[in-house]
């Protein structure tokens, strides 16, 4: 039988609105960990005896390390056991990591906790896109994941807000008391209204045989290991961003608490395409909404290191933000479609194709974004020169792999 064959539309909530509200909600607990702590930095270097704010980074690269290994155990459980069992777990260790971080007295623990918050929500963000494939694949698939990602990206638009909220009545560690009150609303809300959708039928045993066969089935697949790699460059880029933009909008360009205004209005951009993409998607198909956003992404990178090298690496306010607008527009386009496009054939081994898939192309961002952002030097040139090289590879990769639409 057709794998696609035993796939079912109505294994949710009846209204496909509140469909991807909740995956939506389930998969930003991520967002939500990094972007509601980015305005805490200086507080928390401080009371942690951190050894420089370039150190600071380390409490985002521990997690998306985190993320990226639970990702490997999450996928293959959830083909195994089901879904919901799976995703539970995941909001356990999530809960549980916040609270070691929540009352952390020195760097290394806030590190551990840290990584314990990835590899918890690697649960509900894994199995959230193993269900997602359930239900859809193809372009209906990226169309979902495109509305999915408007409303996913409320939260790094109004996370920052928030965490800056937070600090002007109490601590950092409230932040954190935030996230578990926040996971365990989305929790239960998942709980009530999200049937199981992977039937017994379809299971998987959990061994290390069979685990061994469906992470090889994904490896083997060309298009879909192509399309990791361009995640994991494009991702990267962005991961450079995620650890310097702190300091490049606070310190250097001396925007204060102004700076979660700043970062949200980048976040609301990719939003609004990813709203734009959710509707032509289905006309235009991903593979061509894709490419042409990665050639887009692509010059104005190599702009924004132009200007930045004319600048002496702090080129004005308004041209940093002139392009990086732009930039993040076109960004909208690339995510959801690239994970879907990779995800295309492996309907079969969702679980497992999500785990090798988001491990990869994550543990590589992590890597490329530590370079980016540890080479900070109170310039924008080691962001800029990041984006422009490793949007250039992203570009030149997807010529290996033009997909008929």
């Amino acid at each position: 039988m057709n794998p696609d064959e035993t796939r079912v539309h109505d294994l949710g909530p009846k209204s496909s609105i509140e469909f991807v509200l909740l995956m939506a909600a389930t998969m930003s607990l991520v967002a939500l960990c990094i972007d509601a702590m980015l305005p805490a930095f200086p507080d928390m270097a401080r009371d942690l005896s951190a050894p420089s704010s370039n150190h600071m980074q380390l409490v985002i690269s521990l997690m998306f390390i985190g993320l990226a290994l639970g990702q490997l155990f999450y996928g293959p459980l959830s083909d195994s056991i089901g879904r919901k069992p799976a995703i539970h777990a995941g909001f356990a260790i999530l809960v549980l990591g916040c609270l070691v971080s929540m009352f952390a007295e020195s760097f290394t623990v806030m590190l551990i906790g840290r990584f314990m918050q990835g590899f918890g929500a690697a649960g509900p963000r894994t199995v959230a896109m193993a269900l997602i494939r359930d239900r859809f694949h193809g372009s209906e698939m990226a169309r979902i994941m495109s509305f999915i990602m408007t409303v996913f990206i409320l939260v790094p638009v109004l996370a920052p807000a928030v965490g800056q909220g937070i600090l002007l009545v109490s601590t950092w560690t409230t932040i954190f008391a935030f996230i578990i009150l926040f996971s365990i609303a989305v929790q239960a809300w998942f709980t009530v209204r999200q049937p199981e959708t992977l039937l017994p039928g379809n299971r998987r045993p959990f061994t290390l045989v069979s685990i061994r066969r469906g992470f090889y089935e994904v490896l083997r697949n060309v298009p879909a290991m192509v399309f990791t790699l361009v995640a994991g460059s494009v991702f990267g880029a962005f991961m450079g961003y995620l650890n310097s933009c702190q300091q490049i909008f606070q310190v250097q360009y001396g925007l204060g608490k102004l700076f979660p205004l700043f970062f949200g209005s980048l976040a609301f951009f990719a939003g609004v395409a990813a709203v734009i993409n959710g509707n032509l998607v289905m006309r235009l198909g991903m593979h061509r909404l894709a490419y042409g956003a990665l050639a887009a992404v692509c010059g104005l990178s190599w702009l924004l290191l132009l200007l930045s090298w004319m600048g002496g690496g702090q080129p004005p306010l308004w041209q940093f933000m002139a392009v990086c607008v732009p930039w993040f527009f076109f960004i909208g386009f690339i995510f959801g479609n690239i994970n879907a496009m990779a995800m295309e054939q492996l309907g079969h081994v969702a679980g497992s194709a999500a785990a090798v898939i988001g491990t990869s192309s994550t543990l590589m961002a992590v890597g490329l974004g530590f370079l980016i952002g540890n080479a900070y030097d109170g310039t924008i040139n080691p962001l800029a020169t990041g984006f422009a090289v490793l949007t250039t590879i992203s570009l030149l990769l997807t010529r290996l792999v033009r997909a008929p639409e």
